[in-house]
């Protein structure tokens, strides 16, 4: 059985889709960009969007009933890949006290929805 998944905390989708959908143990958020839900704007900066984006990812897994420490897959789509370091950055800061660390992949991308920098998928999986 599917289970949609919405939160007014993160962004309203851009298209015909669920922020998230759950079955059974196992959660899909859709791709995330770095709006911010309470102005419906992309944010300015590389880094701005990408916190944004693990903002959004937070609340969408709250609102599921699960948590950072549930993920266990991202997948991240970059328009520069010379961001990579800066994207790490955040990105170990957001999963710090995640042990282990979710598998990932990276992926370079010629253009993004509404002109984003970066996009970001996650899988997480309730034990």
């Amino acid at each position: 059985m599917k289970r949609e998944i919405r939160t007014d905390r993160a962004p309203s989708p851009v298209g015909p889709y669920s922020q998230a959908v759950e079955v059974g143990n196992v959660l899909f958020l859709s791709g995330q960009i770095g709006i911010d839900p309470s102005t419906g704007k992309l944010k300015g900066s590389f880094k701005e969007q990408v916190v944004q984006i693990f903002k959004n990812v937070e609340e969408i897994l709250k609102e599921a009933g699960y948590s950072k420490e549930n993920v266990v897959k991202v997948t991240l789509y970059l328009k520069d890949l010379s961001k990579f370091q800066e994207l790490n950055t955040v990105y170990e800061e957001f999963f710090k006290d995640v042990n282990p660390k979710p598998a990932r992949v990276t992926v370079g991308v010629k253009d993004l929805p509404l002109g984003a920098d970066i996009e970001v998928d996650v899988v997480a999986v309730r034990t």
